[in-house]
């Protein structure tokens, strides 16, 4: 659950980096689209200032116009300045600026109407520009002239000055997308340790180091970890009675059984045989008191040290049968429940097949998972004479009677069977390749 939550936040982190990366880009062509048409403004604007200044100056002379050797404006009195000025006498040039002497450029001639301005970008000789038209009607010499004046200035200058902005603003947005991710990281870092630190202590109380969850977390963590340690509590509480309750009976059946075995009815056959079958049932249910039963909150129990210690115990037990053990256990091996339910299952099937086999037992365990399974086999096999066919079908059929087998499969694999099922698991029963018995015990769990 706090790892899925540590997931989320990982996600998040990657859809705010990748909303960065595609809205930096946007912003930089939206900001150097923005700037070049500012410059574009500007430039209309210059040349506006600058065809005032020539209008000021100009003169209407009878035999045409005449203009100052020195303008008011520098850029037209320089030989290599990017801004150039002509002046067209219906259609006929009359005058050009000092800037213009030295390009070969001619303006866009338009017809205009007086008092008309056009400012547009033209092309000439592959080079572009940018132009300013005005027209005014003048007399001279008695008559009405068509005066058109055109200023362009180089669109060269324009590119320069734009390229120049977007290398300074490209720098500045790596800088600031550089400072947004580091600040996002360190946020995750900062906003994430709360949770991996809940999530160290849920995996020490699925471990069984711990029972319940102790650190301070802040308030938006407060309510679930509240809520998992009463959900902790209260199963325990549940088992804990449970576990009482049933003991008590059995415990409260014992005597009046034990009574009832020393009287004068213990000496008929059938009444005897009644008592000794109470008597097993009580002791199943005792030892079904004494398990975990299955857990809400599934523990990882490793495997290997519990094997040991019931092969330990089974050495001693049958020390004079000379039984040759086979374990291949992995030490990483885990299973996702109570010790106590697991002691009693793997110790019931290793007795049974201590029992029946002549000289051999073997315990395999098989662990697989991946990122959405995890899957657990416990196999043991004995080489003793097996289990005919029609008592493996009983011994697999729900509801059946599972105390009355033969070659020591007996009370212990009801309680087995009731415990593979309480943990959702299979019991499956075939043939060794020993020659006896093969008891396959297998969980499927889902992987938080």
């Amino acid at each position: 659950m706090v790892t899925g939550e540590i997931s989320l936040k990982i996600r998040q982190g990657f859809i705010l980096i990748f909303l960065l990366v595609v809205a930096l880009p946007i912003l930089f062509f939206s900001i150097g689209k923005a700037y070049y048409s500012s410059l574009v403004e500007a430039t209309e604007n210059t040349l506006e200032a600058h065809l005032y200044s020539i209008l000021a100056e100009v003169d209407f002379q009878e035999d045409g116009i005449g203009m100052p050797a020195v303008l008011l404006t520098p850029e037209l009195n320089r030989l290599n300045s990017d801004t150039v000025a002509f002046i067209y006498l219906n259609e006929d040039k009359q005058w050009q600026s000092e800037s213009a002497i030295s390009k070969e450029i001619l303006p866009n001639i338009m017809p205009l109407h007086a008092g008309e301005t056009q400012f547009e970008k033209i092309t000439y000789q592959d080079k572009d520009y940018w132009q300013l038209s005005f027209s005014v009607i003048s007399e001279i010499n008695n008559t009405s002239h068509n005066v058109a004046f055109y200023l362009l200035k180089d669109d060269l200058a324009l590119r320069d000055m734009m390229l120049g902005f977007r290398h300074t603003l490209r720098d500045w947005l790596i800088i600031m997308a550089f400072a947004i991710t580091v600040l996002l990281i360190i946020g995750f870092i900062w906003s994430a340790r709360p949770l991996q630190r809940l999530d160290k202590e849920i995996i020490a109380i699925e471990s069984g180091n711990s029972d319940e969850i102790k650190g301070t977390y802040p308030v938006e963590l407060q309510k679930i970890t509240q809520d998992l340690n009463l959900l902790l509590n209260s199963q325990q509480r549940q088992k804990d009675r449970y576990r009482a309750s049933l003991s008590d009976l059995a415990h409260a059946l014992k005597t009046p059984l034990a009574v009832l075995k020393s009287s004068p009815l213990a000496t008929d056959a059938d009444a005897n045989e009644q008592l000794d079958r109470i008597n097993v049932m009580i002791e199943h249910q005792l030892k079904r008191a004494a398990t975990g039963g299955t857990d809400t909150w599934k523990k990882q129990t490793p495997i290997k040290p519990v094997v040991d210690s019931i092969l330990n115990a089974m050495k001693k037990v049958y020390r004079d049968k000379d039984i040759h053990f086979i374990a291949n256990v992995p030490n990483k091996s885990y299973f996702l429940g109570d010790k106590t339910d697991l002691m009693e299952l793997i110790g019931n099937i290793i007795d049974n097949a201590c029992k029946a086999c002549d000289a051999i037992v073997q315990i395999e365990v098989i662990e697989k998972q991946n990122t959405s399974m995890h899957m657990l086999s416990i196999k043991i096999s004995d080489d003793g004479p097996g289990i005919p066919e029609e008592s493996i079908k009983l011994l697999t059929q729900r509801g059946a009677r599972l105390d009355t087998y033969e070659k020591g499969h007996g009370v212990g694999m009801a309680i087995v069977n009731d415990l593979v099922q309480s943990y959702q698991g299979m019991l499956k029963i075939s043939d060794s390749d020993l020659g006896g018995a093969l008891f396959n015990v297998e969980f499927n769990y889902k992987q938080n």
